[in-house]
């Protein structure tokens, strides 16, 4: 849970740092970067979060 934590705040950090670098330089690749990088993230979140469910209903 602690290295999810991990990866979860790194994903921030990385989004809300290509879009400043998009609003303080104008390229389109930061802003990409950071589009990626959420799409990405949401996917593992949902992931995740559709495994924790599976257990639950295993469990009952």
């Amino acid at each position: 849970m602690f290295l999810m934590r991990i990866a979860g705040f790194l994903a921030v950090i990385v989004v809300a740092g290509g879009i400043l670098c998009y609003l303080f330089t104008g390229q389109r690749r930061y802003l990409q970067l950071a589009g990626r990088v959420a799409k990405w993230a949401l996917i593992f979140v949902l992931l995740v979060f559709g495994l924790m469910i599976l257990e639950r209903i295993i469990v009952l």
